[in-house]
C-alpha cells in the first residue's frame, strides 16, 4: 500500500523497508529502470513523437537528402538531353522539381504516420482499390513515353498509378494473409495469388516487367512469412522461372535487354550498352570520386537522373559513397526487423516486412543494374532517383510503415512494476 504525505512523498518507514518518491504509473518502465519521467506534453503530436521510430525516420531523411544532392549532380545531364535549339532547359531544373516533390512528400509521410493502425490499414486498402481502377484505365487513357504506357495525365500533373498501388497493395495482401492465422481454412492464399496475377497482367500490358517482378516477389516473400509448406515454396520457384522464360519469349524489349546483357546477338560496332555505360561511369570515380560537378562520363548516360543516378553518385562521390548508401538501405531493413521482434500481431509483421521488402528489392535491382550485375531495367533508386510519383508513393509507404511500427516505449519493454518498489 502506498502511503503519501501532503507533498506527495511516502512517510518514513522502519529499518529494512524501502521508501520511494511517488511517481506516475509506468514512469520508470522504459529501459528497465525506475525514475525516468514521462514526457510532459500530452498532445497528440507529443504522443506521436514518443511512439514513432525516430531512428527509422532519420534514415529515410538521410536518403532524401542524399537524393537531392544526387539529382543536383545529374540534373545538367537530363537538362542537356531535353534541351532543343528553341528551348534551353535550366541545368538545375530537375533538382528544383525534386526539391518540390520532397517538400510535398514529407508532410504526407508524417500525416500518415500519425494514423492509428486500424485507420492506416483502411486508408491503404482504399488506396489499393482506387489505384487498381486507375491501373485498369491506363491502357485506355494513359500517356505513352519511350514506348511504354504507364502514366495518366500530362505535364506536371502526370503520375504513375503502379507506384502508388505498390505500398497499398502490400498492406492489403498482408491483411488478407493475416486472416490465415485466425482460420487456416480461409482460401486467402489462392485469393492473394489471383489478385497478384491480375495486377501482373495489367502491368505487363503497359509493359512494365520490373514492377511486375517487385509485386510478385513481395507476394512470394509474404507467403514465406506466413509459413507455407516446402512444396508451395518449390512451386513458387518454378513459377518464377516460368515467368522469366515467358518474359524472354514474348516480351521483345526484355529479350533485347537480356541478350545485350549476355552479349548475344549484339553488334560489336554498335557501341557500349546502357549497362556498360553505367559501369564505366560508376568506376570512373574510383574510391573517392572526381568531386561534385566534375563528372564527365555521366553525360553519356541515358536517364542519368533516374535509372542510372547510382552511377552518377559513384563517379562524383566515389565508391565509398555508394557503399554508404547501400549500408543505409541495409540499416533500414535491420531496423524494421529489430522493431518487429516484440510484435505479436500477424498483420503488423506482414505489412511492415512487406513494405520494407518492396523498398529493398527496388534498391537492389537499381544498384545491380548500375554495377552490371543485372540487365538494364527502368527501376528508380528509392528516395534518391528523380520522380514525383516515386517520391510521393515512397513517402506514403514509409508513412504506413512508421504508423505500423509505432509503440509506447513506456509500456512495451518491462513487466509490471509495483509503485512500492517490491
Amino acid at each position: 500500500m502506498i502511503g503519501r504525505s501532503g507533498q506527495g512523498e511516502a512517510p518514513a518507514t522502519g529499518e529494512g523497508q524501502r521508501s520511494f518518491a511517488f511517481e506516475p504509473p509506468f514512469a520508470g518502465v522504459a529501459a528497465g529502470r525506475v525514475g525516468r519521467p514521462l514526457p510532459r506534453g500530452r498532445s497528440a503530436l507529443a504522443i506521436w513523437f514518443w511512439e514513432i521510430d525516430r531512428v527509422l525516420l532519420a534514415l529515410i531523411l538521410i536518403l532524401i537528402c542524399i537524393g537531392l544532392v544526387a539529382v543536383a549532380a545529374a540534373s545538367p545531364v537530363a537538362a542537356i538531353d531535353r534541351s532543343t535549339s528553341a528551348v534551353a532547359v535550366n541545368p538545375l531544373h530537375y533538382f528544383y522539381r525534386q526539391f518540390l516533390w520532397a517538400g510535398l512528400g514529407l508532410p504526407v509521410m508524417l500525416v500518415i504516420s500519425m494514423l492509428p493502425r486500424v485507420q492506416a490499414r483502411r486508408f491503404a486498402m482504399f488506396l489499393a482499390a482506387f489505384c487498381t481502377v486507375l491501373l485498369v484505365m491506363v491502357p485506355l487513357i494513359g500517356t505513352s513515353i519511350n514506348g511504354a504506357t504507364r502514366w495518366i495525365g500530362t505535364g506536371f500533373l502526370r503520375f504513375q498509378p503502379s507506384e502508388f498501388l505498390k505500398p497499398a497493395f502490400v498492406v492489403s495482401l498482408a491483411w488478407l494473409l493475416s486472416l490465415r492465422a485466425k482460420d487456416k481454412a480461409l482460401p486467402v492464399i489462392p485469393l492473394t495469388a489471383l489478385l497478384t496475377g491480375i495486377v501482373a497482367i495489367l502491368l505487363m500490358k503497359q509493359p512494365d516487367f520490373g514492377q511486375t517482378v517487385i509485386y510478385c516477389a513481395v507476394w512470394a516473400g509474404l507467403l514465406l512469412l506466413t509459413g507455407v509448406s516446402m512444396r508451395a515454396i518449390a512451386g513458387l520457384g518454378a513459377g518464377a522461372l516460368a515467368l522469366f522464360v515467358a518474359a524472354y519469349l514474348f516480351y521483345a524489349n526484355g529479350r533485347e535487354r537480356i541478350n545485350a546483357f549476355l552479349g548475344l546477338g549484339t553488334d560489336a560496332g554498335g557501341g557500349p550498352t546502357q549497362v556498360e555505360l553505367a559501369r564505366a561511369t560508376i568506376t570512373n570515380g574510383g574510391f573517392t570520386g572526381v568531386g561534385p560537378g566534375g563528372g564527365q562520363a555521366k553525360f553519356h548516360l541515358p536517364e542519368a537522373h533516374t535509372d542510372y543516378i547510382f552511377s552518377v553518385i559513384g563517379e562524383e562521390f566515389g565508391l565509398l559513397a555508394c557503399i554508404a548508401i547501400a549500408l543505409v538501405y541495409a540499416a533500414i531493413v535491420v531496423r524494421v526487423m529489430v522493431r518487429l521482434l516484440d510484435e505479436d500481431d500477424p498483420f503488423i509483421i506482414l505489412a511492415a516486412a512487406g513494405l520494407t521488402m518492396e523498398m529493398a528489392l527496388q534498391a537492389i535491382i537499381n544498384m545491380g543494374v548500375n554495377t552490371q550485375l543485372f540487365p538494364s531495367k527502368g527501376m528508380t533508386l528509392p528516395f534518391i532517383s528523380y520522380g514525383g510519383s516515386s517520391m510521393i508513393a515512397l513517402c506514403i509507404g514509409v508513412g504506413l510503415l512508421l504508423a505500423f511500427t509505432r509503440r509506447n516505449p513506456y509500456l512495451a519493454r518491462t513487466p509490471y512494476v509495483r509503485w512500492s518498489g517490491r
